[in-house]
């Protein structure tokens, strides 16, 4: 309590001050735990390093080589950036996949050009298993599917979309995995006002604002991606990002129960998991046979050893994103889930080494 003399009046030493540019400095006094190499050995399962995108000139693979190796990453999946067949694919297999054996593994994407065209299924399907006979580990669609691709007449296509089945029934009978993102997050779906938590996020990336007539509700795309999923039993999918639904787990948990062909990843998301730790801890020990780890992001020291604290160690109140002035996805901080040693080595590299036939010593 503060000692106030009666009759006097504080002295007010308040300013006027934008939201924008309040950055409170937690007094909070917590024990921490630096985590410099992951317990066990690591496979990112999300990630994006296309030899085709101008920033990967500016990437010394050797050097990154080095750095996986002082981390204990084994390897990193590159999911392309949309634009990874054909070609294209084969450019990302030489660059990285061939020239680093066991280090990179590179999945295709979809040429949406032309969907719905008389004969297009056809050639796509065609596609894919040249694709994967070239070297593609898993396929991979975009949340472009659902928001932006068109077909030949106009019309929005939808992930359950019956005109698609063949190319997921093809990934089945190929056993590789589908790695789809729909939706996610539920901000980005909803009024850019003073209630939107992503609303500093959706401020530097208004293109990520999906709310509005032109695009589908963020419930509709949801179960479009589950329709999907349970159309295709024989076919493995992989969710990005906790199902795409990380800020339900209730939800996602439901979705594991009912579809045994259902994995996910945890990239970009350890945000929304460390905020609610009691929660997440419990989700991964129940899930942790269909947990990927993942991170979306670009490879640096720093970025995989904050995950690796969030996942190993029972810190509290800590940045998702060490030296951002304002965390880029919420203006929160969030809690370790010091997982067990048998979940940790599940998450880490078992799982992925499982599903892309992966050794791993």
């Amino acid at each position: 309590m503060t000692d106030v003399i009666l009759g006097s009046e504080p002295e007010s030493k308040t300013t006027d001050l934008l939201v924008e540019d309040f950055q409170p400095r937690s007094e909070l006094v917590v024990p921490e735990h630096h985590v410099a190499r992951a317990k066990f050995p690591v496979i990112d399962a999300h990630n994006h390093l296309p030899a085709e995108h101008p920033r990967m000139q500016e990437v010394d693979l050797d050097q990154l080589i080095r750095e996986m190796d002082m981390l204990n990453v084994r390897a990193i999946v590159n999911l392309g950036a949309g634009q990874s067949t054909g070609e294209i694919l084969k450019k990302n297999l030489e660059t990285l996949d061939q020239a680093y054996p066991g280090r990179f593994l590179s999945f295709c994407n979809v040429n949406w050009t032309g969907v719905g065209a008389p004969g297009w299924i056809e050639r796509t399907v065609a596609q894919l298993e040249a694709d994967v006979e070239a070297g593609a580990k898993g396929l991979k669609v975009f949340k472009e599917l659902g928001l932006r691709i068109r077909d030949v007449e106009g019309n929005l296509v939808m992930p359950d979309d019956p005109r698609l089945a063949p190319l997921w029934d093809k990934a089945g009978e190929l056993g590789i995995p589908v790695l789809i993102h729909t939706a996610d997050p539920v901000a980005f779906f909803r009024p850019l006002d003073r209630f939107n938590e992503r609303w500093d996020e959706l401020h530097r990336r208004p293109d990520w604002h999906f709310y509005g007539p032109e695009f589908p509700s963020f419930e509709e795309l949801i179960a479009s991606l589950y329709r999907l999923i349970e159309a295709h039993p024989q076919t493995t999918f992989i969710t990005a990002h906790v199902g795409c639904y990380p800020e339900n787990l209730g939800f996602v948990s439901q979705m594991m129960d009912k579809y045994p062909n259902f994995y996910t990843d945890i990239s970009a998301r350890i945000a929304e998991l460390g905020r609610a730790p009691y929660s997440a801890r419990a989700w991964f020990i129940k899930y942790a046979d269909r947990i990927l780890f993942g991170t979306d992001q670009r490879p640096t020291i720093p970025m995989y050893q904050v995950h690796f604290r969030f996942l190993e160690t029972a810190d509290e109140y800590f940045d998702y994103a060490p030296g951002a002035d304002i965390p880029p996805q919420g203006r929160w901080k969030i809690y370790g889930l010091y997982l067990p040693d048998e979940v940790l080595r599940k998450v880490y590299y078992e799982n992925a080494a499982r599903l892309f036939d992966l050794k791993i010593d």
